[in-house]
């Protein structure tokens, strides 16, 4: 049976804005508007998820879902970036960003690697895949990007090449570790 995934990105909060590593702030009030507009307009599912940071879980609340945050689907861990902008890091150390962006191994930020993530994420899909159904989980871009490079089982580098607007919806489906990728439509009430 056919296990069908839906990825919801969150809206915008201000560390978006500031292009900065999260440092799981909240949404700001544009963002909480374009929650409350798409309120209503995602399909019933048999389980529900949030990654743990508040702004995915105010995003479900928005949407009316029921908040269960699932750890395993929390955003990159980037440890000592954390709560700072790209440009600040970028500024103090040019060369770690530049491997940052380069090698998906690196994780001289203290944190975890991308690579580290895709794995993770890999590893939460393959543990739904048994349990067909309709999965829905709020989780952060980053998280969706995981998501489509194991589905599509390309190399770990195809990783910055996807983009993930706030408040889209990607939808992965499929059996046996086998998964189509539907891309990001936009959240709205249709």
């Amino acid at each position: 049976m056919t296990t069908r995934v839906m990825l919801v990105s969150p809206a915008a909060g201000d560390a978006q804005r500031e292009v900065r590593f999260d440092d799981d702030g909240p949404l700001n009030e544009a963002g909480l508007r374009r929650v409350r507009a798409a309120a209503g307009a995602l399909p019933p599912a048999d389980r529900v998820f949030a990654s743990p940071s508040v702004r995915c879980r105010r995003t479900a609340e928005g949407l009316g879902l029921p908040v269960r945050p699932a750890g395993e689907l929390a955003g990159c861990a980037m440890g000592g970036w954390r709560g700072r902008t790209l440009a600040e890091v970028a500024d103090a150390e040019p060369a770690a960003v530049s491997a940052w962006l380069a090698d998906p191994d690196f994780a001289g930020h203290g944190g975890e690697s991308l690579r580290q993530l895709c794995d993770r994420i890999a590893d939460w899909l393959a543990r739904l895949a048994p349990d067909a159904g309709r999965v829905l989980a709020v989780v952060e871009p980053d998280v969706v990007r995981a998501a489509a490079v194991c589905a599509l089982r390309v190399p770990a580098e195809v990783f910055w090449r996807l983009d993930v607007r706030p408040l889209t919806v990607t939808e992965l489906s499929g059996r046996g570790g086998r998964w189509n990728l539907g891309l990001g439509w936009e959240l709205s009430r249709r």
